[in-house]
Parts: C-alpha cells; sequence; structure tokens
C-alpha cells in the first residue's frame, strides 16, 4: 500500500465496487459510504488524499456536498473528482465552479480514472511540497499552509481560486489564456467556456479587495497580473 487514503461516495454498488477494486489493485487505501450525510465528518476526521464524490447521490446532491467541504477550513485542502452520469457541459461547469478539482463520466475507464487521479494527487502534492510565502504588492500566499492574506486579513478562496491566484503573483506581466489557467489548475482534457473562467475572475478579483485591481483583462487574449499600476 503506499498510503494514499481515497473516500468513494457512490450509492450504486457494483460502481462502488468497481472503482474500490482498482483502486486497491493499484495500492490506494480506500473506504466507502453510499450517502452524503456523513461524508463531512469523515473528511473532517479520516486523513484523506481524495474524494470520489458522485453527484447523484440519495439524500444531498453531490455538488452541493462538493461545495460544502471546498467552504470548510478542515476539509477544503482534500482534491474531489466528481463522478456524473450526467454528460451536459453545465454540469460539468458548475462542479469545477464550486472547487471540484477534476470530474470522470460514467460508465469510465478504469485507466482514465487512475490517470485522473494521480494527476489531481501530483498537483496537490506539488502545491504543499513548496513551503513559501509568496508577496506582491500587498497580497501574501502562504502555498505551505494554503492560506492568502491582504495585508493582516485572511481571504478565503477555493482551491480554483488559491490556484488562479498563485499562477499569476508568480509570473507578474505574463499574460494567461483562459484555457491556460484551467490546464494549470485542473490539469488537461477539461470542458472550459469563457464564462467558467470569467465568472471565477469576477470571483477572486472581489475576494482581493482592492488588490483585485492588478488582475487586468487583455482583450481577446486572457488575464495577466499586473506588475504595477
Amino acid at each position: 500500500m503506499n498510503g494514499t487514503k481515497i473516500l468513494i461516495v457512490e450509492d450504486e454498488y457494483p460502481i462502488q465496487e468497481l472503482l474500490k477494486f482498482n483502486l486497491e489493485r493499484n495500492n490506494y487505501l480506500t473506504s466507502t459510504i453510499d450517502s452524503g450525510n456523513k461524508v463531512i465528518e469523515i473528511a473532517e476526521n479520516g486523513n484523506l488524499d481524495l474524494i470520489l464524490l458522485d453527484i447523484m447521490l440519495p439524500d444531498i446532491n453531490g455538488l452541493e456536498l462538493c461545495r460544502l467541504l471546498k467552504n470548510n477550513d478542515a476539509t477544503k485542502h482534500i482534491p474531489i473528482i466528481l463522478l456524473t452520469a450526467l454528460s451536459d457541459e453545465q454540469t460539468i461547469v458548475d462542479g469545477l465552479e464550486i472547487g471540484a478539482d477534476d470530474y470522470i463520466t460514467k460508465p469510465f475507464s478504469p485507466n482514465v480514472l487512475l490517470a485522473r487521479i494521480k494527476n489531481c494527487l501530483k498537483r496537490y502534492g506539488g502545491l504543499y511540497d513548496k513551503k513559501s510565502i509568496l508577496k506582491i504588492h500587498s497580497i501574501s500566499i502562504d502555498k505551505d499552509k494554503y492560506q492568502v492574506f491582504i495585508g493582516k486579513k485572511e481571504i478565503k478562496m477555493t482551491h480554483a481560486e488559491f490556484m488562479t491566484l498563485q499562477l499569476f503573483c508568480e509570473n507578474p506581466g505574463r499574460v494567461f489564456t483562459r484555457y491556460q489557467i484551467v490546464d494549470h489548475v485542473h490539469g488537461t482534457d477539461h470542458i472550459v467556456t469563457d464564462r467558467s473562467v470569467d465568472v471565477q475572475i469576477v470571483g477572486l478579483r472581489k475576494k482581493l479587495l482592492s488588490a483585485g485591481k492588478y488582475i487586468e483583462t487583455v482583450r481577446g487574449i486572457g488575464y495577466r497580473f499586473k506588475e504595477n499600476l
């Protein structure tokens, strides 16, 4: 076993067992639950490395549960991959906008599942391995503790917002397309719309208060973080 703990939240028993079989065959530690009512409690106390979360649960919508997890200080650092039989673009966009890190549509290939999990864990691992403070203008980013401050005021952010801000602040003056931003935050092979990225940037600017003015829209291309006003 490699010590990586994954919680499978899936109410369809055959799918739950298929997920468990493929993960354990590849040396992941797994636990399973068929409803959402205990997930937050388990996530707060279970020292989890990743959650596979079905959207269509019997007691709570998976998107709402994802939102609750990503807005909880004790669980927001845990990567979440959504499992969905819903292939419509809007459902996927909604999931990514509320903080989900990736998604897999059913039926899924075991190889694709394992690749997505590995990629997601790698992104988070890379984030926490960089134990340093990044400062620019009035913004301080603690990449180890997953915290953002404007002056002395801590600003709560989703994983996607944190990763986007970190990308901008580590590369001031560089222009990023919307696709580059999504690839950095969620990895490749994602459905992306201009609207989903723009909505995220609007939210990020609001959270940054007066420092939001440093995020500049570059018409026809994307966004950049200004070095100077």
